[in-house]
């Protein structure tokens, strides 16, 4: 295990250093940052204050060393400060990422109680009206767009019905009005995703041959489905449901943006590239990346531990 362990820890540290180092060059050959940083100073900065401040951020030093120094920042808490309202990168991505934590939690939650079981049913109903059903719930959430649905939602329910708030978090007890909207939206697509992916492995599990023996024995359905068969068929589930769950926690940007959450990804992406603000956006995505490796790196180890084909040498 200790060696397994080991090998998943530089796994995630070399891809943490590949992704950081990819988007610190992205941010240098769009241009000199300098640039950015001196608009305040209006238009016929002077080469002498250019160069000043390309010492003050450590522009003028070679692209290895400008990455050692932004890492060594990092690791002390300093993100630099946004290029329009100058406030700590850090304190935005405080305040924002909780929200989207919240939105990707309630999305993934649904997703997961609403495609697993109807991926069940429809495996055991092979063929059945409920199969086709089911089939169907899968074939339209993946092939509508999110952005779609959420737009949908709010035509029906926010502007004629009148029955849901049409954006933003809100206050108060009536909040949970406000998770309704963007919650299925984030997970409208999810759901088809863990629909077909409990269905495929159901379908394989059934047919396997410790099936065919414990109906032999005499197990009931009830014992068959749920002892033998759910249990075996639940690790690429499992495995999905990790990997969706750091994709929503990276920011269900769509959602965000069509019901105007006050969340990370529409805020430090969205508007940071928007605005060419490339302290924020890195920050964004240096947090993003370590949530991303992280729950993998989670995934790997408990998808080893339950399934016990997977060997640590």
């Amino acid at each position: 295990m200790g060696p397994f362990l080991l090998r998943r820890l530089l796994f995630v540290f070399i891809s943490l250093i590949g992704a950081t180092a990819t988007v610190f060059s992205l941010s240098r050959a769009a241009g000199d940052p300098v640039l950015l940083y001196a608009k305040p100073a209006g238009y016929g900065s002077t080469e002498e204050y250019l160069d000043n401040l390309r010492k003050h951020l450590g522009t003028d030093k070679p692209l290895v060393v400008q990455y050692v120094r932004w890492v060594g920042q990092y690791l002390r808490g300093d993100m630099g400060r946004t290029l329009l309202a100058e406030q700590p990168v850090a304190r935005v991505i405080q305040e924002k990422i909780w929200n989207t934590f919240q939105l990707a939690f309630v999305g993934w939650f649904i997703s997961t109680v609403v495609g697993v079981p109807i991926g069940v049913l429809s495996a055991i109903k092979r063929g059945s009206v409920w199969d086709y059903i089911g089939r169907g719930f899968a074939l339209f959430g993946q092939s509508v767009p999110p952005f779609a649905v959420g737009i949908l939602g709010i035509l029906i329910f926010a502007v004629h019905l009148d029955w849901l708030p049409a954006a933003f978090k809100g206050e108060g007890w009536g909040q949970w009005k406000h998770f309704v909207l963007p919650s299925i939206t984030v997970a409208w697509a999810s759901a088809a995703g863990y629909l077909r992916i409990t269905r495929s492995s159901m379908l394989e599990v059934l047919d396997s041959e410790f099936v065919k023996l414990a109906r032999a024995k005499g197990a009931t359905a009830s014992q068959v489905i749920w002892k033998h068969a759910f249990r075996n068929a639940m690790i690429p589930p499992l495995t999905f449901s990790f990997l969706l769950l750091a994709g929503l926690l990276n920011g269900a940007v769509v959602a965000e943006v069509v019901f105007a959450w006050p969340g990370l990804g529409r805020v430090a992406l969205l508007e940071a590239v928007n605005n060419n603000d490339f302290p924020l956006l890195m920050g964004a995505v240096f947090v993003f990346t370590v949530i991303y490796l992280a729950v993998n790196f989670l995934a790997d180890v408990l998808y080893a531990l339950i399934d016990p084909r997977i060997r640590y040498s």
